[in-house]
């Protein structure tokens, strides 16, 4: 997906993100008028987050589109929805250095994606999700007490970002598109690929970013 974009965009490379193993580009096109941004963001919280901040410090961005896979936790609930996550279980270390300790983290802009995705006909689910940063550790236990807390999606970013989002003063604007199926008896992996590379959430995310 990501070379999909810069084929398809005028890309013009204006930083780059470096860590001790590489360095991230981060790009920028012009589309209806608006200076859009990209990067390719790291898994899992501490990653992502940390990488909202140097784009902040290398391009002044303060408004951050965030979309991804995700395991389902609801099959019923998500099969063939986007998720607009309302409040995300905060199962990682780096929300912890950013937001008092809680086991919750609200994500703020979730009604205003909603309200995107109903102007776009989009269909769509909101709900709570819940942020790991052990993807093998996620037990058929810990599985069943975060369904039973109402969380219907997995992922591996989002209360990190959010809580980085908030103490900075950033705007994040997140959905996820399920992938794998964690249910009681069995691992679906189906719509994992899917999930990850089909290039639908990109041509959404343009979308929300001309309406903020």
């Amino acid at each position: 997906m990501y070379d999909k974009i810069i084929d398809l965009y005028n890309c013009e490379k204006i930083a780059e993100i470096h860590v001790c193993n590489g360095s991230y580009p981060i790009y920028k096109f012009i589309h209806e008028g608006k200076d859009i941004g990209f990067y390719l963001s790291g898994i899992g919280s501490t990653l992502a987050a940390q990488f909202c901040i140097e784009a902040n410090w290398l391009t002044g961005a303060t408004q951050f589109i965030m979309s991804g896979s995700a395991g389902s936790l609801d099959k019923e609930k998500t099969d063939n929805k986007f998720v607009i996550p309302t409040e995300s279980y905060r199962d990682e270390g780096m929300s912890y250095h950013y937001a008092k300790a809680d086991d919750y983290i609200e994500i703020n802009n979730s009604k205003k994606v909603a309200e995107i995705f109903d102007i776009l006909e989009l269909p769509y689910v909101q709900g709570r999700v819940w942020t790991t940063d052990a993807m093998m550790r996620e037990t058929k236990n810990n599985v069943e007490v975060r369904k039973n807390d109402g969380c219907i999606a997995v992922e591996m970013e989002l209360a990190g970002v959010q809580a980085v989002s908030d103490f900075h003063g950033f705007e994040l604007y997140n959905f996820l598109a399920t992938g794998d199926v964690l249910a009681e008896n069995e691992y679906e992996i189906d719509g994992l690929s899917d999930a990850n590379h089909n290039m639908d959430k990109f041509f959404i995310g343009l979308e929300i970013a001309k309406r903020i």
